[in-house]
């Protein structure tokens, strides 16, 4: 297959035009992904969540700069959030992070959360392995910015960081059971402002309390000024005891176990579904929506009608 020949070659138009192609789904972007697949498995993923307006996406620009400057290669998929009312999305994490803009050792797409839940996208899954296949060293998530619901990074990458911020009304809301549970490594972002401190005492609260899903690894609570850079050498060395962390016993197959069975998981939902509505047709999908919008058949029992149709 031309275009993943021309990927796993280092092009940047073949990169971009495969994650558009696995944006749109379908059986081109399925034999894309098959022909990749085996020269996946060697980036480290990343997943940066956290509240608006923490500073993510600088975050994220200043700890890819840092790690240009240690000679590793850069892949960055950006989710922003879908307007419900028009489908579009701002994708402005391209503006934020300019610094990184020409540099052929970085690649940074914006994706659309298309209303999926959990603070990515349908396809970022995919692309990650794209990104994974033409050679990238690292590969960051940086997600929507959901609050609590944002929990599904962590199933989708080796390393979680949750970034918080101070005075952002309800300093315990944002690290909640989830959202507490999921991070690898807690950042503690504009930390020049008043109420770090408090933040930081709250978050080590919150870990003594909650239950530890991280076997002997402790998430280490860091402080950062992404504006100024400073703190990012600690984030990236945390980043690397984690990765080696994992790689020192069976934390790494567990956690690569359940990231390829939740992918495994969507993958089967989505096949499911496109083949569920083809079996059935248009028209027939659609008189089943009538149906069960006039309340004369419950959604459960249309699904069974579907399924059966489709089996």
């Amino acid at each position: 297959m031309e275009l993943a020949d021309s990927l796993l070659s280092g092009s940047r138009r073949a990169l971009a035009r495969g994650i558009t192609l696995v944006e749109t789904g379908g059986t081109p972007a399925r034999k894309l992904l098959s022909a990749i697949y085996a020269r996946t498995g060697n980036a480290h993923i990343i997943g940066a969540t956290g509240a608006p307006g923490a500073g993510k996406s600088t975050l994220v620009n200043a700890l890819a700069l840092h790690w240009r400057r240690a000679g590793k290669t850069v892949g960055i998929i950006a989710v922003d959030p879908t307007s419900p009312f028009t489908g579009g999305a701002i994708l402005g994490d391209r503006i934020r992070m300019q610094p990184l803009s020409g540099d052929p050792g970085v690649f940074v797409r914006s994706m659309a959360s298309r209303g999926r839940l959990g603070g990515i996208a349908r396809a970022t899954g995919d692309a990650i392995d794209l990104l994974d296949a033409a050679g990238f060293e690292i590969v960051i998530v940086e997600t929507v910015g959901a609050g609590q619901g944002e929990v599904e990074i962590a199933s989708a990458v080796h390393t979680t960081i949750v970034i918080e911020a101070p005075g952002m009304g309800d300093d315990v809301q944002a690290i909640k059971a989830g959202i507490l549970e999921i991070a690898d490594i807690f950042v503690v972002n504009k930390a020049d402002r008043e109420g770090a401190d408090t933040t930081i005492r709250q978050l080590r609260s919150m870990l003594t309390l909650g239950s530890a899903r991280h076997h002997d690894w402790t998430p280490p609570i860091l402080r950062a000024v992404a504006m100024r850079e400073e703190g990012i050498g600690e984030i990236a060395a945390a980043v690397e005891r984690h990765r080696a962390y994992l790689h020192g016993g069976a934390q790494l197959a567990e956690h690569e176990r359940a990231r390829i069975a939740r992918e495994f998981q969507l993958i089967v939902q989505e096949a499911a579904l496109e083949r569920a509505r083809a079996e059935v047709g248009a028209e027939a999908w659609e008189a089943l929506v009538q149906r069960i919008a006039r309340r004369e058949i419950d959604p459960y029992t249309a699904a069974d009608e579907v399924l059966a149709r489709a089996t």
